[in-house]
């Protein structure tokens, strides 16, 4: 027990630059309360002492601007940064080294009972006013991103963002800027705010280039390996007219 609150002190020091010292992070850290309160209130819910628990969690909330079901499962070095207005739901489970922001909610969509609440995997961290609402999975080493509502699953290493949270694939977004620099301007120029009818609209267009470049190089690979030379029209850009030349 006394190891795993050790713990939850040093990881303070490892994702919050402002923390000073180990006194100041007992005495001024509501996520570090919030956290011990709820090792209490969670062995006593496994005990069968119910009311006590949600008693006990009730008033840590009240102290803590921070709600966790006594229910819920949470891993080892577990952080919430500032932590007022996050919700951790009764059927949630956390993953070890997860960092979650203010405003956080990992919450339920129905009222049936169960498994109704996400389950996180290991090093996930979630930005400020997300919501990941419903029995679904983020994978490990996840992100998502601030004000996100996050509904469906999270594959491990990727980034969901948006309302309703999307996926960003790896290295998409190097593949934007590579298109972006292409067509003349830069992908840092536009907001990365993805509610934005405007950014959308030219995510989806550098994403559709990115596809048709994609499939140019594939159907180029194959025509080389069809014995069919393609330098000209590597060298030149695709030409669709090169084709006629092809045939004829």
């Amino acid at each position: 027990m006394l190891d795993a609150v050790r713990e939850d002190i040093r990881c303070v020091f490892d994702r919050d630059p402002a923390a000073r010292s180990r006194w100041e992070v007992i005495t001024c850290y509501p996520g570090f309360h919030a956290r011990l309160c709820h090792r209490l209130t969670h062995r006593l819910w496994g005990w069968g002492l119910l009311w006590t628990a949600r008693f006990l969690s009730h008033i840590a909330r009240w102290l803590t601007g921070i709600e966790i079901h006594p229910g819920a499962r949470i891993g080892r070095r577990f952080f919430i940064d500032h932590g007022m207005g996050v919700v951790i739901g009764e059927t949630a489970e956390i993953g070890d080294d997860v960092t979650l922001y203010h405003g956080v909610t990992l919450g339920g969509t129905t009222w049936d009972k169960g498994k109704r609440h996400p389950t996180l995997g290991d090093r996930v961290v979630v930005g400020a006013g997300a919501k990941i609402l419903g029995p679904v999975t983020v994978g490990a080493g996840a992100k998502v991103g601030s004000n996100a509502v996050v509904v469906k699953n999270v594959p491990p290493g990727c980034t969901a963002v948006g309302v309703p949270g999307r996926i960003v694939e790896p290295g998409r977004e190097e593949e934007r800027q590579r298109a972006a620099e292409k067509l003349g301007f830069s992908a840092y120029g536009i907001s990365s705010d993805m509610n934005d009818p405007m950014v959308q609209a030219i995510h989806g267009l550098l994403d559709h280039v990115v596809n048709i470049d994609a499939r140019i190089e594939e159907i180029l690979g194959r025509l080389e390996q069809a014995g069919i030379q393609t330098g000209e029209m590597k060298k030149d850009g695709f030409d669709p007219t090169y084709l006629n030349k092809i045939v004829d």
